[in-house]
């Protein structure tokens, strides 16, 4: 069955980085488009970063140009390098996939920023 298991976050004062891993498993995963979510207390669950199985990636307007999806396909791994992180990024960040028409996600990982 697929799997996504998220890893990396954690706790980080403004302005520093973190970058978060998810394993995939139980699908083809070089044929699939993956993306990171995020989820802040109170609010709706948001995009925040997608990438092809060709590599075209694309971002939410308040990520671009301070984070960075990208995946290993030799190890079914992508990943969210986050730099210059804000308060406001904090959340629970999942990711995110669809195989034969089910949508997927992993349990999460919290990143806290304080300021």
């Amino acid at each position: 069955q697929v799997q996504l298991v998220e890893s990396g976050g954690g706790l980080v004062q403004a302005g520093g980085s973190l970058r978060l891993s998810c394993a995939a498993s139980g699908f083809i995963f070089s044929i699939n488009a993956m993306g990171w979510y995020r989820q802040a207390p109170g609010k709706q669950r948001e995009l925040v970063a997608s990438i092809t199985s060709g590599g075209s990636t694309d971002y939410a307007d308040s990520v671009k140009g301070r984070f960075t999806i990208s995946r290993d396909n030799a190890n079914n791994t992508v990943y969210l390098q986050m730099n210059s992180l804000k308060p406001e990024d904090t959340g629970v960040y999942y990711c995110n996939t669809k195989w034969k028409l089910r949508t997927y996600w992993g349990q999460g990982t919290q990143v806290s920023v304080s300021s």
